[in-house]
C-alpha cells in the first residue's frame, strides 16, 4: 500500500469520524461538568441566536483530550477538547471557536462532509480499477502510476472541499459574532496559537504545503479575520470581569482534573490564592490521594462563596470518593437546591445517598434519581444508582429497566436487550415503563443484529 494511499485512508476516516463517529468516539470521553456546561451554554447563546437556534437547543459538550480542536456531529451539538480551554487565556477566544462551528452546524457540513468523502472515494476506486486492468494488460508500472495518480487527485478533492467549509464556516463566525455584538479579537488571538502550533508540528526545514491540509493556514486565515473584525464597532470591546472569571475558574478546575498533579501544582503554586488556584490545587491533590489537603484547599474555596453551589459540589464529590458519603449529603443537598435542581449534581447527591447504605436514605434516592433522568436522560451513572435504588427497594422490574437505559446509552446493545425483556416480564404491559422497555428492546434487538452481520 502506497504512502499516499495511506494518507488517503486516514482523512477519509477523519471524515467518517467527524460525521457518524464522533457521537460514539466521544462518549467514551465526555467530561460531564455541571458549571462548565452552564458557562459555555451562556457564552454561546448570542451566537447561537445568530445562526437561528433556539434558546437551549445548541449542546456543547467537553472531550477529554488536550489537544486544541472542536467539532461538530449531526443535529446541533458541539464537541470542544479540553485542551482547548486549556491554552484559551480568556472566555472570547472559545466564543470565536463556538462560533465557528456554529458555521458549520448551519452550513449543514457533517452532512456535506459525507458528500465529499464519497465523490472523493468515487475517484479512488476508479484509479484502482484503472490501475487493475493496466496490470492485467502487462503494464505494472502504468498501473501504479494510475493508481498513485487517482489517489492524489482523491486526496487533493477531498482536502479542497473542506478547506472550502472550513472557510465558509470562518465567514459565518465573522457575521455570528457581530450580530451577538461580541468583539472578534479572541478568535483572532486563537488562530494565532493555532499558528504557533502549525509550525511547532512542522520540521523547520519544511514548507506546509497548503494543498495538503484540510484547512486554510492559520495565518492566512488569522489575516482574513483580522480585517473582517477590525471593521467592527465591537472590536475593542472589553472582557467581562464575572464573565472572565468563571472562565478562569473552569480552567482551572479542568487542568487540575485533567493534568498530572505534579504538573498543576507547578502551574497553580500556593502563592496564588484565587478561585481559580484553589479549584486546581483541590482537585490535584484529591487525584494525587492527599485527602487532607484537598479538603483545606476546597473549604477555602467555598468560603470564597459559601453558597455557590458549584463549590459545594465540588467539596461534596471530594468528600463522597474519599470515602465520606455521610458528610457530602449536606453540602450536596444545598447545591441541588442552590443550582434549582441540576440534573448533573442531583445525580451526585443521588450517587452519596446510595453510597450511605442507609436504607432510611432509599426514598429521598429514588426521588432525585428520576428528577436527575427525566431532565438529563444521557446520564449512565443516574441509571445505574437508580437501578441499585430499585434492586434495595425490591423493585427488579424497574431495577432491570433502569440497567437497560444504561447499557443503551453505553451502546452496550446485547446486554440493553437482556435487561429490557426481563423488565418486560414483571412491568404490567401497556404502562409507560413497559413500553419504554419495549422500545429499548426493539433498538437494541436490531442493533446486535447488524453488530452480527458485521461480523
Amino acid at each position: 500500500m502506497t504512502p499516499r494511499f495511506s494518507r488517503f485512508l486516514a482523512f477519509a476516516f477523519a471524515a467518517f469520524v467527524a460525521m457518524v463517529g464522533a457521537q460514539s468516539a466521544s462518549a467514551q470521553a465526555v467530561l460531564r461538568d455541571a458549571e462548565t456546561e452552564k458557562f459555555l451554554a451562556d457564552i454561546s447563546a448570542g451566537v447561537a441566536k445568530s445562526a437561528g437556534l433556539q434558546p437551549g437547543a445548541l449542546k456543547l459538550y467537553l472531550v477529554g483530550d488536550n489537544s486544541i480542536n472542536a467539532f461538530v456531529a449531526e443535529g446541533q451539538i458541539i464537541y470542544l477538547n479540553s485542551g482547548t480551554i486549556e491554552q484559551a487565556d480568556n472566555y472570547n477566544e472559545l466564543q470565536g471557536v463556538i462560533a465557528h462551528e456554529l458555521g458549520h452546524i448551519e452550513g449543514g457540513d457533517a452532512v456535506r462532509t459525507e458528500l465529499g468523502a464519497a465523490s472523493a472515494m468515487r475517484i479512488s476506486l476508479l484509479s484502482l480499477l484503472a490501475g487493475l486492468a493496466a496490470v492485467a494488460a502487462g503494464a505494472p508500472e502504468a498501473g501504479m502510476a494510475a493508481l498513485m495518480a487517482g489517489q492524489q487527485a482523491a486526496e487533493g478533492k477531498f482536502l479542497a472541499y473542506s478547506r472550502q467549509q472550513e472557510g465558509s464556516a470562518d465567514a459565518s463566525a465573522v457575521r455570528h459574532l457581530n450580530e451577538a455584538h461580541l468583539s472578534g479579537k479572541g478568535m483572532v488571538s486563537f488562530f494565532t496559537k493555532l499558528k504557533r502550533e502549525e509550525y511547532r508540528l512542522t520540521p523547520s526545514y519544511t514548507k506546509i504545503d497548503t494543498y495538503e491540509v484540510d484547512h486554510p493556514m492559520s495565518e492566512d486565515r488569522e489575516q482574513v479575520l483580522r480585517d473582517s473584525f477590525s471593521k467592527s464597532p465591537y472590536w475593542n470591546q472589553p472582557l467581562d470581569a464575572e464573565t472572565q472569571a468563571r472562565f478562569l475558574r473552569i480552567k482551572g478546575k479542568l487542568i487540575g482534573y485533567m493534568d498530572d498533579p505534579a504538573i498543576t501544582l507547578n502551574k497553580y503554586p500556593q502563592s496564588d490564592q484565587s478561585p481559580a488556584a484553589l479549584y486546581a490545587r483541590a482537585y490535584a491533590y484529591h487525584r494525587g490521594g492527599y485527602p487532607a489537603q484537598a479538603t483545606i484547599e476546597v473549604d477555602k474555596l467555598v468560603a470564597t462563596s459559601p453558597h455557590d453551589p458549584y463549590l459545594l459540589e465540588i467539596k461534596g464529590q471530594i468528600l463522597l470518593e474519599s470515602g465520606k458519603p455521610k458528610e457530602a449529603l449536606v453540602p450536596l443537598r444545598e447545591a441541588v437546591t442552590n443550582s434549582g435542581n441540576t440534573p448533573l449534581i442531583g445525580s451526585l447527591l443521588g450517587h452519596a445517598l446510595v453510597a450511605t447504605d442507609d436504607s432510611t436514605h432509599l426514598q429521598e434516592a429514588s426521588r432525585v434519581l428520576k428528577v436527575a433522568v427525566q431532565r438529563d436522560y444521557e446520564n449512565p451513572d443516574a441509571w445505574y444508582n437508580l437501578g441499585v435504588v430499585y434492586t434495595r427497594l425490591g423493585d427488579e422490574p424497574r431495577a432491570s429497566l433502569a440497567t437497560a437505559e444504561r447499557f443503551a446509552l453505553e451502546g452496550k446493545s446485547r446486554l440493553a436487550l437482556a435487561s429490557a425483556e426481563a423488565a418486560m416480564h414483571g412491568i404490567p404491559a401497556g404502562t409507560p415503563d413497559y413500553l419504554r422497555a419495549q422500545d429499548i428492546a426493539l433498538t437494541a434487538r436490531d442493533a446486535a443484529e447488524r453488530e452480527r452481520k458485521r461480523r
